[in-house]
């Protein structure tokens, strides 16, 4: 993961972990799964922290291949256009909202089915006692904290082409964010019986938006000098001027330049613009390696 932005790639780190210890804790009978685990409000075993703690916990091997590879693959820009702070609450939050909205949902089932007329149900071979039925409604994954971090994505580059993996075609990013929340909202009414949280996947990216729609406001308060902003692009600019104020700050702070070589100048600013138009034009990949460390650097 070289270059990877530190918080996408402590982000990735951490759930890596945390699928590991599962598959580990297993030998000696401890379910971490079932422990961390998002579970219906109304199950024995729903604990609050679980709504944190679900988003770090994956079935199985392709379930984290398929989160994780998404994380890295629009993490790591995302990060670098919104900084790290910004990133890391915008995918805690996301997650967050995905495993209130799963919730939501399950509510819905629970009632619209009648569920608590209930003290036994059967699905015509097995019989168990309401609350067993219920412990079994389990939520896992990063997908709705993923789908937030792909929803930021499209509203930063909407017109950015990106390559996707199945099928394996070119699309522009915000042709890609439809047909991903097109299809999960089909899966999500239809009869899929797919065992896939497709809720949870449309409410982290419900926050995802929220929370762009939100930082865009923000940013045009703090720029209010700007007379236009091109639609979904808050952040172009905003790093700009954070970046502008940072080689402000450093030319009038009590330091003194020994080596006047050290000293920011506007060739310099102007890199880092071209850098940022460079990521607008062709993605976060088509820099060379100089053009990522004086990005990185840029921002410490």
């Amino acid at each position: 993961m070289l270059q990877t932005p530190p918080a996408t790639k402590n982000l990735i780190i951490i759930n890596i972990i945390m699928y590991l210890a599962m598959i580990a804790t297993e030998r000696w009978g401890i379910d971490l799964s079932n422990m961390l685990g998002l579970h219906f409000l109304y199950a024995s075993n729903f604990h609050v922290y679980q709504l944190v703690t679900y988003m770090f916990m994956h079935a199985n091997l392709t379930h984290i291949f398929f989160n994780m590879f998404t994380l890295w693959m629009f993490g790591r820009v995302v990060e670098s256009a919104l900084g790290q702070r910004r990133f890391v609450w915008l995918y805690l939050i996301c997650g967050l909202g995905a495993g209130l909205s799963q919730e939501m949902a399950q509510m819905a089932s629970y009632y619209i089915q009648g569920l608590g007329n209930y003290q036994v149900i059967t699905d015509g071979v097995t019989r168990m006692s309401m609350d067993s039925y219920l412990d079994t409604w389990t939520t896992v994954g990063a997908s709705g904290a993923c789908y937030g971090v792909l929803i930021a994505y499209g509203m930063l580059f909407p017109n950015e082409r990106v390559l996707l993996l199945i099928p394996p075609i070119p699309m522009k990013a915000k042709y890609m964010v439809i047909a991903f929340i097109c299809i999960d909202l089909l899966s999500a009414f239809g009869a899929s019986g797919d065992g896939v949280a497709h809720f949870a996947h449309l409410g982290g990216a419900l926050v995802g938006w929220l929370v762009m729609l939100y930082l865009r406001r923000k940013d045009q308060e703090r720029n209010s000098g700007f007379t236009s902003w091109e639609e979904y692009r808050p952040q172009r600019e905003s790093m700009s001027q954070r970046l502008k104020r940072r080689w402000e700050d450093r030319k009038t702070s009590a330091h003194t330049w020994t080596d006047r070589s050290q000293q920011p100048t506007e060739t310099t600013q102007e890199e880092i613009n071209h850098i940022l138009d460079k990521i607008k034009q062709s993605g976060y990949d088509s820099l060379t390696e100089e053009e990522k460390n004086k990005l990185f650097n840029a921002r410490k």
